[in-house]
């Protein structure tokens, strides 16, 4: 790993390190700007499966908990490309929850939720980017499409030799008509 990446991961994921913790040893601090989100998503929790957890605290913490956790893995470099997916996917409903510049009167406080809102739209782009990242390798397109080329050429190979034995055995087998005895 670079020390590029290993800086700018490490920078991405502080924000998401922190409020994971906070959002996990206080979520009723969160609650009442995340109701708006999980008001919407408990219901289609509880028609998915009723053992799903679907009240607003647990809903915050398990998004907190997501932040932390793939907020740590991707500062330390370990399982970068899920982590960084799990924490664009948890940026998602955090930036709809907490920046709703759309229903803010105030204009001083629009133009502020807007910038942070904008804010989060730009850790999402850095959490695309970094989900994207092969590190120089190969990615599974290539890889996968490599394979099936390379899997093309070994049967045509063994196609070519198949026929080609084949060839030999019947002009040894009319060879060997042709001996004595």
């Amino acid at each position: 790993m670079t020390p590029v990446r290993t800086a700018a991961r490490a920078l991405l994921s502080g924000i998401f390190v922190v409020s994971g913790a906070r959002a996990l040893a206080n979520p009723e601090q969160l609650l009442p700007r995340a109701k708006r989100v999980t008001d919407r998503v408990s219901p289609l929790l509880q028609k998915l499966d009723a053992r799903l957890p679907s009240d607003g605290r647990t809903l915050v913490q398990i998004n907190g908990a997501a932040q932390l956790v793939g907020g740590v893995l991707l500062a330390t470099g370990h399982a970068t490309r899920p982590a960084a997916a799990v924490l664009a996917g948890s940026l998602v409903p955090t930036t709809m929850a907490g920046h709703p510049f759309w229903t803010v009167d105030d204009r001083v406080e629009r133009q502020t939720q807007q910038i942070h809102f904008l804010k989060n739209l730009g850790l999402l782009g850095g959490l695309l980017l970094a989900a994207a990242d092969t590190e120089g390798r190969p990615g599974l397109r290539w890889r996968t499409t490599h394979a099936v080329d390379d899997g093309r050429r070994a049967l045509r190979r063994t196609v070519r030799s198949a026929k080609r034995d084949a060839r030999i055995a019947v002009r040894s087998a009319a060879a060997a008509r042709h001996l004595p005895g």
